[in-house]
């Protein structure tokens, strides 16, 4: 029987997940699985936290979290998703994207960083490169976190006024807001084009930090652990994880 997700604290909860997420590893491991998880989202969704909550206790041996900089001159004049593919997992490792090709249709169309035309030609090449990857046997699960325009203006300004955040300022921080409604309108049309059944988005609604963190766990343990442990993960908040559909974007669930 699953266990009884709202009966649990929330750090008791995560603690039985990160030991569920360690026995899954290594069974992973042992059937050589090939599995990418994508994370994306608003800026100071909590992707950091979340990803550093699933791998902390994880060897980086076979677990990597890739975070690329901005591309480089060469790497400009590479196929767009070429520079990801050194990145992928091989037999028996998990790969993390903390950001991932979908900077194309998100921060780089917002910012003007790439063309109108880059952007049309990534959107529809995504799906089709996903199913490539699907199709060599791997496993891919995409996660968007999401947050509200008022809980991203608190973030950022933390960032700002704490000291052990500074590594997390972005030059990007200072337009997030101005260009909220442009950020909304880019997500919009990347979740609409690139969810598909075999390589769907599941959104998480991250103004509550251990609520996302714990819905992501959880999800993933579902998508990943080992038979006897999939049995007893209780599923995720459906208010905190759910699949994407067009109608999350008018209905509330994800911020306007």
């Amino acid at each position: 029987m699953p266990r009884d997700a709202d009966a649990e604290d929330p750090a008791d909860a995560l603690e039985a997940l990160q030991v569920d997420l360690v026995t899954s590893r290594i069974w992973s491991a042992e059937q050589a699985q090939k599995v990418l998880v994508i994370f994306e989202g608003r800026d100071a969704a909590g992707k950091d936290g979340t990803i550093k909550r699933l791998t902390e206790n994880l060897s980086v041996r076979n677990t990597r979290v890739i975070a690329l900089p901005k591309p480089t001159d060469h790497e400009r004049g590479q196929w767009f998703f070429q520079r990801y593919m050194p990145h992928l997992p091989a037999a028996g490792e998990w790969v993390i994207f903390n950001r991932s090709w979908y900077n194309r249709s998100g921060v780089e169309k917002v910012m003007g960083f790439s063309t109108p035309d880059e952007q049309e030609q990534f959107l529809r090449e995504a799906p089709v490169v996903e199913q490539m990857l699907l199709d060599s046997g791997m496993i891919v699960v995409k996660y968007w976190l999401d947050i509200s325009k008022d809980e991203q203006a608190q973030r950022l300004e933390k960032r700002r006024t704490d000291p052990v955040k500074r590594l997390k300022i972005s030059p990007l921080d200072a337009v997030a807001q101005e260009r909220w409604t442009d950020y909304s309108a880019a997500r919009d049309e990347t979740l609409r084009r690139t969810d598909t059944e075999e390589a769907p988005w599941w959104c998480v609604r991250a103004d509550s930090k251990k609520k996302a963190r714990l819905a992501v766990a959880r999800h993933l343990l579902r998508r990943l652990a080992c038979p006897e442990l999939k049995d007893r993960i209780a599923p995720p908040d459906p208010a905190a994880l759910f699949r994407f559909a067009p109608g999350a974007i008018t209905d509330g669930r994800l911020a306007p």
